[in-house]
């Protein structure tokens, strides 16, 4: 079978049609979905389409049973008046043929003559009777010599002429050239042998009613369907239109126009609905004018207490100044009490920015000062302010900026998220390789901050970007973060319109990656990089369901030691690019 199939796909013939019937094909998909669509949409249509359909239901099995019921009372009634027309008959022809002998000569005459008498016995209708038309026949039969007949004998069945010549009366349905036709036969008596008479009833008449009936049921059916259908649509309209009003309402309302309200018509329930909906609105409202006026409070307080909290750490500052700058001159216990007071200085100077930078980050203030900038070069300035910090751990600071990679941005916030992330794997990297990469494709450029250190536990990927959250409690830190700046920088990066993502592993290590338009305002779907590494020890891929890589994963650099090795020798790796100054950086705290 499957060979013949194959060489019938051959067919010159069928490949043609094949192809002609493709427009046909692609055109009933569309339809397809086009009515699925609707079918999912519109409450209206299921309700009407499923009133349709048990309608039809109950409308066709009401037309069979009024047809059946029909049809049993035409037949009933014909077969009574065809019994009482043959009795009648019958007595009639027992009358005029009781002298009468079937074989003698001339009886055929005189049995015609019998039959035309009969049928002219209503002599205002010829050939009528209570049952209607019908014809006459009258035969002698086979049985007990020469068979002499009137009428037409030959629209009699074989089975219902023995029944007959037996004796019995016989009352058979057959077709009788097309027409369907009653039989009623029975004997009558004679001088010799009994004679078989039969009354033919044709049942044409019976038959143009049912058809009749039929008809008018079907276009009764049909008008009937079209009224439910447009009494369904008027009723479920009633109730949709409502439902759709509060759907806009509601989309209105959730879009920011907090003054949206249904209107109220009536007591029934739509408008006890409606009452609720605008009740909860109402609420919610009032709620979420008193939820922003606290936030709007609580942000103008961070703002003028950071503000306010500058000019007395200028006087304590420049007090520490003057004491770190004679700290030589004090004694041990005062220099070092000298040196701890400006390094708390120096990062509470730094909460206090990024406190001012979140409270107008919160506010939507902050704006977007987007030039267009090679991403390779902001990247290595961010780096540079931290190699000092990474000189200081022995962390090698592993590059792969290739230059090119234009992007529409703000140079100094994609600085500042890259020296947040630079400095966090640095602090978390345990002195093993920290990887920058910088890769592009038609529409993102992407950097991705990776280290081999301490990692991420299960769930903490999504923790690490909320305010003063850290991973480990107890860990000591060499950048003093102030546990905002992951906070700042997905913020920073949804100002850009891009993602700011994490990935880690316990004692993997963890990877950092930023991912921004290359236009400011377009859309991106893919990051150029991938957010984890190729693959996972147990062979699963590591990068995130939702951004696939748009270009070849890129190498990724230098390889990870086994923990084990002696750290100098990858601290005097002649790849590794020399720290060229040292800095306090603020950091971050995961």
């Amino acid at each position: 079978m499957r060979r013949l199939l194959r060489r019938l796909a051959r067919l010159p013939v069928l490949r043609r049609l094949v192809r002609a019937l493709a427009p046909v094909r692609v055109q009933a998909l569309e339809l397809g979905a086009v009515l699925s669509a609707s079918w999912r949409r519109s409450l209206q249509l299921r309700v009407v389409v499923s009133t349709l359909a048990l309608s039809s239901a109950v409308v066709l099995v009401l037309g069979l049973v009024l047809q059946s019921e029909i049809a049993e009372r035409l037949l009933q009634g014909k077969l009574a008046g065809a019994l009482a027309q043959a009795e009648a008959g019958r007595v009639v022809l027992d009358s005029d043929l009781s002298g009468v002998d079937p074989d003698r000569e001339g009886a055929q005459d005189t049995l015609a003559n019998a039959l035309q008498r009969l049928t002219n016995s209503d002599g205002a209708n010829p050939g009528s009777a209570g049952a209607g038309e019908f014809r006459a026949t009258l035969t002698t039969g086979a049985g007990n010599g020469p068979e002499v007949s009137a009428g037409p004998i030959g629209d009699v069945t074989r089975e219902q002429r023995e029944t007959v010549a037996e004796g019995g009366v016989s009352r058979q349905y057959t077709t009788v050239n097309g027409v369907p036709t009653l039989v009623i036969g029975q004997p009558v008596g004679t001088a010799g042998r009994e004679l078989q008479f039969y009354l033919l009833f044709p049942l044409d008449a019976e038959q143009n009613t049912l058809n009749l009936v039929k008809s008018t049921l079907i276009v009764g059916g049909l008008v009937l369907m079209v009224l439910l259908a447009a009494i369904a649509s008027l009723v479920t309209r009633q109730v949709v239109r409502p439902v759709r009003q509060a759907a806009e309402v509601a989309e209105r309302f959730a879009g920011g126009h907090l003054d949206e309200r249904m209107p109220t018509r009536g007591e029934d329930e739509v408008a006890r609905l409606a009452e609720s909906y605008n009740e909860m609105a109402g609420s919610l409202a009032a709620q979420i004018k008193q939820l922003e006026d606290f936030g709007a409070l609580q942000r103008r307080f961070t703002s003028d207490v950071s503000h306010e909290l500058r000019t007395p750490l200028t006087t304590v500052r420049m007090a520490a100044d003057v004491l770190y700058a004679s700290r030589d001159e004090l004694l041990p216990a005062l220099r070092r009490s000298s040196e701890l007071l400006v390094t708390e200085l120096d990062r509470f100077e730094a909460l206090l920015a990024d406190l001012l930078e979140i409270s107008r980050l919160d506010a939507g203030v902050a704006e977007l000062g987007a030039e267009r900038v090679d991403l390779a070069g902001v990247v290595d300035n961010a780096v540079d302010t931290v190699r000092g910090l990474a000189d200081e751990t022995g962390t090698p600071l592993v590059l792969m900026l290739p230059v090119g990679q234009y992007v529409e941005a703000d140079p100094r916030r994609v600085e500042r998220i890259v020296r947040n992330l630079v400095a966090n794997a640095v602090d978390h990297g345990e002195g093993y390789p920290v990887e920058v990469t910088v890769a592009g494709d038609a529409s993102a450029v992407a950097v991705l901050v990776r280290d081999h250190g301490v990692g991420l536990r299960p769930g903490e990927a999504d923790l690490v970007f909320n305010r003063f959250w850290r991973a480990e409690e107890s860990r000591a830190r060499r950048s003093g973060g102030t546990g905002l700046g992951l906070s700042i920088s997905i913020e920073d990066a949804r100002l850009h319109g891009g993602w700011l993502q994490a990935w880690g592993e316990p004692g993997r290590g963890s990877a950092f990656r930023l991912t921004l338009p290359r236009h400011v305002g377009a859309h991106i779907s893919a990051s150029p990089l991938p957010l984890g590494p190729p693959d996972s020890e147990d062979g699963m891929p590591l990068t995130d369901p939702g951004a696939v890589s748009s270009v070849p994963t890129p190498p990724w650099g230098t390889p990870i030691p086994d923990r084990d090795r002696d750290r100098d020798r990858l601290r005097d790796d002649d790849r590794l690019q020399p720290a060229e100054r040292a800095i306090m950086d603020p950091g971050e705290d995961r």
